[in-house]
């Protein structure tokens, strides 16, 4: 199971992204390199969520389903 990927953490340049590990900065554990993946909020603002399809459920999946049709 995935971890929840936070939205707007305090201190994102504190912890690699590149994985579920999210790992601190001086010590990475997936090897995929030798510098961290950085938070889309780094790279892309605040409003990252706003631009383009991360796939990324910010409501609870129950919300909006008509159950009525089912009956």
């Amino acid at each position: 199971m995935t971890k929840k990927f936070p939205l707007h953490p305090r201190h994102p340049e504190r912890i690699c992204w590149g994985c579920d590990k999210y790992c601190p900065v001086d010590a990475l554990e997936c090897g995929n390199g030798s510098e961290r993946t950085p938070h889309p909020a780094e790279l892309l603002g605040d409003d990252w969520l706003e631009h383009g399809d991360w796939g990324i459920a910010t409501e609870p999946a129950a919300a909006g389903v008509d159950r009525s049709a089912a009956d």
